[in-house]
């Protein structure tokens, strides 16, 4: 009868019998007549003790050529041990090298510069704080599938070529047979607009991209989105979802990433405070406060992540900033009716810093209005037809947002910046591996 194999997060299940674990050596030590390797395998820590005089000596031997990295087999008793890393140790009784590791290993127990890593992110990617950050981000993209899906939501998959165009900045554009440019898109909104007046309320999650020339830790080049659009919801609707949505997913992570938040030394105590209602700051007083801490902003202009952090300074949960001037904001936005120099949109900044997680608003549903726009911004009309045409035949007011999961990602775990939070990020000047 073979013996059974078992992932190390398993091992409380088989404790007292012989098991394989097989997996990849972290940390190794000797004294000669008993030995200790620390393996994981992805789910977990694992601590094997190898003992001189209790195994075959080609065991022994095998263990004298390990290395940091090498993937192996140890076969031996499990058994609990809250000394042992994991909290789980084998007896070890059989050693098999799968895939020997040489010695110059590009990742050793070091400082190593961030270009350095960035340069091996393929290896980095195995480190404890990266592993951390990966749960993370597979909990909350698991957590945004559950919100939705539980509130009746259809998810809809949007193209990663497009003829439009949906923000103002940088595009990456490719010749597409004989139809001219295509351009990966910035956002799924305008199919997801289409979408909403299908199903009636609808999100898209995939891979958005922008040709920005930004160095900051805010800033990828290819980043993720999640854009919910919601038919008959107005600006307030909008902005309810939003905190909703955001305070779901701080819950879930301090729910059932605990080890994880832990390992990243992540001060739980401040997302602990990221209860509805989340605070509402019109763009005016916006201006005037930050005007009133030192910065130089007017009114009309964009707010910079200098302007955004001072912002939320006074706050222990997100803030979100409503009612932009048009001229700051996407063709696509709704006219104010109080006030028509401004649009229906939002922005919610995290707190501690991080900046816009959302960018939001009720869409123009006026075919007048939304034409003058698409023509002040100087846009081609012909590659709008389409989207023009939902205000043709039965428009409606809908409303919808853009999260970005980086971001988002960054927030809960607290990195200092976005590069960490994405298996291989893409940014101005990286595009390897």
């Amino acid at each position: 009868m073979s013996t059974p194999t078992a992932r190390i997060a398993e091992l409380a299940a088989h404790t007292g019998h012989v098991v394989t674990v097989r997996g990849w050596v972290t940390h190794l030590r000797s004294s000669g007549k008993i030995a200790f390797i620390v393996m994981r395998d992805g789910t977990g820590l694992l601590q094997g003790v190898v003992v001189k005089n209790q195994v075959a000596p080609e065991v022994w031997a095998r263990f004298s050529e390990l290395t940091q990295e090498a993937c192996i087999a140890i076969t031996g008793e499990a058994k609990a041990e809250p000394r042992a890393p994991g909290g789980n140790e084998i007896q070890v009784s059989g050693l098999e090298v799968i895939g020997p590791s040489p010695l110059d290993y590009p990742i050793q127990p070091k400082e190593h510069g961030i270009e350095h890593l960035l340069d091996h992110r393929h290896f980095w990617l195995r480190s404890p704080r990266q592993v951390a950050i990966a749960k993370i981000r597979h909990e909350i993209e698991q957590a945004i599938h559950d919100f939705f899906y539980e509130r009746g939501f259809l998810r809809v998959d949007t193209p990663l070529l497009t003829a439009a165009i949906g923000e103002r900045s940088g595009l990456f554009s490719t010749e597409y047979f004989d139809e001219g440019n295509a351009y990966l898109a910035q956002t799924g909104q305008l199919y997801g607009e289409a979408a909403a007046a299908a199903f009636g309320k609808i999100y898209t999650f995939g891979p958005t991209f922008r040709a920005e020339k930004s160095k900051t830790r805010r800033h990828l080049t290819e980043f993720w989105m999640i854009e919910p659009e919601v038919a008959f919801n107005d600006t307030h609707d909008n902005m309810r979802l939003q905190e909703d949505l955001v305070s779901f997913l701080v819950e879930r992570v301090l729910e059932r990433r605990q080890a994880e938040l832990a390992e990243l030394e992540r001060d739980v105590s401040k997302l602990k405070q990221v209860v509805r209602p989340f605070v509402r700051l019109d763009y005016s007083d916006a201006i005037t406060l930050v005007r009133r801490k030192g910065s130089s902003a007017k009114w009309g202009d964009d707010l910079g992540a200098e302007d955004e952090a001072l912002i939320v300074a006074d706050y222990d949960r997100p803030v979100f900033v409503m009612n932009y001037p048009k001229e700051a904001k996407a063709f696509y936005m709704k006219e104010n009716p109080a006030d028509p120099r401004t649009v229906l949109c939002d922005d919610m900044l995290a707190p501690e810093g991080y900046g816009e997680i959302i960018g939001g608003s009720q869409r123009e549903d006026d075919y007048d209005k939304l034409l003058h726009r698409i023509r002040e911004e100087g846009l081609p009309e012909d590659a709008y037809g389409w989207y023009l045409d939902l205000r043709k035949y039965g428009t409606f007011p809908h409303a919808g947002f853009g999260l970005g999961l980086e971001r988002t990602v960054g927030w809960i775990c607290g990195t200092p910046h976005i590069r960490e939070v994405i298996a291989f990020p893409r940014m101005m000047h990286r595009l390897r591996p």
